[in-house]
């Protein structure tokens, strides 16, 4: 059984999304999967939302607080391109501690367990998004049950203990 927060981190190709979409699911929960880039950002999708009939995909790019408090207890949230949300406020100038803040929230509040898809800071991200998503990874992770490196498609469990 998976925690209320899980907390998942991999780079690009490394297999993550396809992981995180078996963990979620794993708990035979109804799928949902957020997609926090927006949608006509093709590039930054997952996967899921493309091959999948059996997922109820919601479009997030702003708003996850809210998106994760109307979620019932019935669902397994797979909470993708947490960067790319990111990405979208600071580009909106939305000050990262306040977004920050309603994410946390909106987990909070989510009755379903809540899978968050994230990547480490590159040192060719701009400065302000590299600190802004390094602080969010610290505290996701801090806050997950589970937390979750992903190697070449190889779970690396951080924290807590895989279902």
């Amino acid at each position: 059984m998976l925690p209320g927060l899980t907390f998942v981190l991999g780079g690009v190709g490394s297999g993550v999304a396809e992981y995180a979409e078996t963990l979620a699911l794993g708990t035979g929960r109804s799928p949902v999967c957020i997609l926090t880039a927006p949608s006509e950002d093709s590039v930054t999708q997952p996967g899921v939302a493309g091959r999948k009939t059996d997922w109820t995909i919601l479009h997030a790019p702003r708003d996850i607080g809210r998106t994760l408090a109307g979620i019932s207890g019935d669902s397994a949230v797979l909470l993708s391109a947490l960067p790319a949300w990111l990405d979208t406020l600071i580009a909106d100038g939305k000050d990262p501690a306040e977004a920050e803040a309603e994410l946390m929230a909106g987990l909070a509040l989510c009755a379903a367990p809540v899978i968050v898809l994230s990547r480490e800071p590159a040192l060719s991200d701009p400065p302000e998004f590299r600190t802004a998503l390094a602080q969010l990874n610290l505290k996701l992770a801090a806050r997950a049950g589970l937390a979750v490196h992903v190697i070449a498609g190889l779970p690396q469990v951080l924290k807590g203990s895989l279902p």
